[in-house]
């Protein structure tokens, strides 16, 4: 004899697990296929042609202290192994490596096939800020270029 109960569990256990089968399969193909921003326009910068792109549009976010925004810089041209160090931040000026050295947000790190930096940013990005790009090569030259901030990453 079958026993017959009427909780509230019985009743929607069955559409609860396949709500719970069709959201892992959503959030698997969501990160199968990441969307990403545009990137921006391909600048060259000594023997370098650098490409940036957000790896969103959110607003800088606070890590240890420093708001940073994540990037990927696609190096098309020139070799990453003739860098000493290079940094990216967003703002008014680029700043200075003695101000850059201290601290490790801001330093390019990856392979030749692309650069992840955790960008130095304000809190709020304004329209007259850039980004900023410092590149050191092993003799001690540097060498700076700067983006134009797209309007959807002001706020």
């Amino acid at each position: 004899m079958a026993r017959l109960s009427n909780s509230m569990w019985d009743r929607y256990k069955y559409k609860v697990n396949g709500l719970v089968l069709i959201l892992s399969c959503f959030f698997l193909y969501k990160n199968l296929f990441p969307q990403f921003p545009d990137a921006w326009s391909t600048k060259s910068i000594g023997s370098f042609e650098v490409t940036p792109m957000p790896y969103n549009l959110d607003s800088p976010y606070m890590h240890d202290g420093t708001y940073t925004k994540d990037f990927l810089l696609i190096f098309s041209q020139g070799e990453v192994a003739d860098i000493r160090q290079a940094y990216f931040n967003i703002g008014a000026a680029p700043l200075s490596l003695t101000d850059m050295q201290d601290a490790d947000a801001g330093i390019l790190h990856g392979s030749q096939h692309g650069q992840e930096v955790h960008a130095i940013a304000p809190k709020v990005i304004q329209a007259d800020h850039r980004a900023w790009l410092t590149i050191e090569n092993w003799q001690g030259k540097l060498k700076t270029v700067s983006w134009a901030i797209p309007k959807n990453l002001h706020l």
